[in-house]
């Protein structure tokens, strides 16, 4: 315990503050300016402290020493350097500018459109996409359990939220669960897996459940960071790649190490840039991490040219979805019992799109059983994930099955949803590819496209005078001119001297129709402008 050098008492009235100087922080004070009753006074008044004489305390104190002169504990300069190398573009300035455009169109600003149209971000329901009726249905029963006496509500509704409520604490989903995730859920997300892999078992105590995919993607990317300098961990990440990896590899102070995609074969993966960054890789870190997205984001492509497949099974037709863990066993004993592997699903995209209630899983294969064990201690620090979030992962992966009440109507909304996705894919790369200057890859998987855009010389130019990257520029100028907000390709690394923007096809196909011809015109007009 902390010794006092001074305790200096100023009183004025019934009113007492007190300061002490710890030796060992002399450059710290604490202070107490809470309205203390004067001790001398037998009635103990509680009258607030004056902010007349709070400022003559605080001059005082300056004067004696009792409290030195110095500036804020937290600045730009002494917070975490780590911090400060986040850049996460998918919510950067051009969403910011959104936001701010959509104040000023309530306020009655006159623009050139009416609305901003946000394709920046893969948030389904935000863009119009109902919600799954059987979901919504349980997660009511989950939140407001009277309701399971309302005969509206079909059996097999009620029957998975009571078996889901019987697993929490005092039958409550507003109760705190243990840290791996509700014990139901993680058993039913084992025996998806399992029927998913063709009966490759699956364990349910290798099954974590997570605030997101992204939650557990960091969780298990601080336990593989170590080292220093040339011993330090590197990441090898797809260019382009979604920036939750990048960013979480700039906070834990990884090392990243890129490996570019094949635009010209639809963002294919050669072997042979794999192995061309690894060995430039182990020049200056020690590569122990290799990342794969599939379907790919931002690209929207499945992974091709590659044995190993994973993280979800949003593919459209033509294409066959097939788990890294699936083909890892199909190779052998060799590979299956040794290949250490992390895999992880979410509730957020797909037919789901229930980004809000942060529901996800991750299963570990192989994993030594004391890091394992660290695992288990470094989740159990977050207390639990969102128990909302569990139980929908628990819907998604425990759907209803035929003979069930619900089924029928279940069907019949994921197929559509998805015939829905699938057309807007087919939509956006036939529209794209018609403007000159755009390049627009089939959209064959997940909700994303990623055209490559020409921009002319002057355009360049300009956008590095002012700092910016050009495509930055280009998202910038069409956001302000049309209301639409797309994410610059830079944001996702792309190869030197090449451009691209990120676009969902999530907005109805109605909408979509509009804001892809709108972009085609705006596209013809900055070319005219600045060539």
């Amino acid at each position: 315990m902390l010794s006092k050098r001074t305790v200096n008492v100023f009183k004025w009235g019934r009113c007492e503050a007190f300061a002490a100087v710890y030796p060992k922080v002399p450059d710290r004070v604490l202070l107490n300016f809470s309205p203390l009753p004067s001790l001398s006074s037998p009635h103990r008044n509680r009258s607030a402290f004056p902010a007349a004489q709070g400022e003559h305390l605080h001059q005082k104190m300056s004067e004696n020493g009792a409290l030195p002169l110095r500036g804020k504990v937290l600045t730009v300069d002494t917070m975490n350097a780590n911090v400060k190398k986040v850049d996460y573009a998918v919510r950067g300035p051009i969403v910011q500018r959104a936001v701010q455009i959509e104040k000023e169109l309530k306020e009655g600003v006159k623009k050139p459109f009416e609305e901003v149209i946000k394709a920046n971000i893969g948030d389904a329901h935000a863009m119009g996409q109902r919600p799954i009726t059987f979901f919504r249905q349980v997660m009511a029963l989950c939140t407001y359990p009277q309701l399971l006496d309302d005969n509206k509500f079909p059996e097999d509704a009620k029957n998975r939220a009571r078996r889901i409520l019987q697993s929490c604490g005092g039958n409550s989903i507003g109760a705190y669960t243990t840290s791996q995730g509700i014990d139901c859920v993680r058993h039913d997300v084992a025996n998806y897996i399992q029927r998913r892999d063709g009966g490759i078992p699956s364990d349910p105590d290798n099954i974590y459940l997570t605030t997101g995919a992204s939650d557990g993607i960091v969780t298990i990317l601080k336990l593989l960071t170590a080292g220093e300098g040339r011993t330090r961990t590197g990441v090898m990440i797809s260019i382009p790649q979604y920036p939750l990896y990048s960013a979480s590899i700039a906070e834990l102070g990884a090392v990243q190490i890129n490996y570019y995609l094949n635009e010209e074969k639809c963002w294919s993966l050669d072997i042979s840039e794999l192995q061309r960054s690894l060995q430039a890789a182990r020049e200056h870190c020690d590569p122990r991490v290799l990342c794969i997205i599939n379907p790919g984001n931002p690209t929207g492509e499945p992974l091709r040219s590659f044995p190993y497949k994973t993280k979800s099974n949003y593919i459209y037709k033509g294409c066959e979805f097939h788990s890294f863990k699936k083909v890892l066993f199909e190779m052998g004993p060799e590979y299956s019992s040794k290949v250490e592997l992390a895999s992880f699903h979410s509730t957020s995209k797909c037919y789901m799109g229930e980004c809000g209630f942060r529901g996800g899983y991750m299963e570990v294969i192989n994993m030594d059983p004391e890091v394992k064990a660290q695992l288990t201690k470094l989740v159990s620090v977050r207390l639990c994930p969102p128990a909302p979030g569990q139980a929908l992962m628990d819907l998604v992966v425990n759907s209803p099955q035929p003979g069930e009440p619900s089924y029928q109507t279940f069907i019949k909304e994921r197929t559509d949803v998805l015939s829905a996705l699938a057309e807007k894919a087919k939509l956006t790369e036939e529209i794209l590819n018609t403007v000159p200057g755009i390049s627009c890859n089939p959209v064959q998987g997940a909700m994303y496209s990623f055209p490559r855009i020409t921009l002319p010389e002057r355009a360049i130019n300009e956008a590095k005078a002012k700092g910016q990257a050009p495509d930055m520029f280009y998202c910038m100028k069409l956001l302000e001119e049309t209301g639409i907000c797309l994410v610059p390709g830079s944001g996702f690394g792309q190869r030197e001297g090449t451009y691209h923007f990120r676009m969902t096809i999530l907005p109805p196909t109605d909408k979509l129709k509009i804001m892809l011809n709108k972009l085609k015109e705006f596209h013809q007009k900055f070319t005219q402008q600045y060539s």
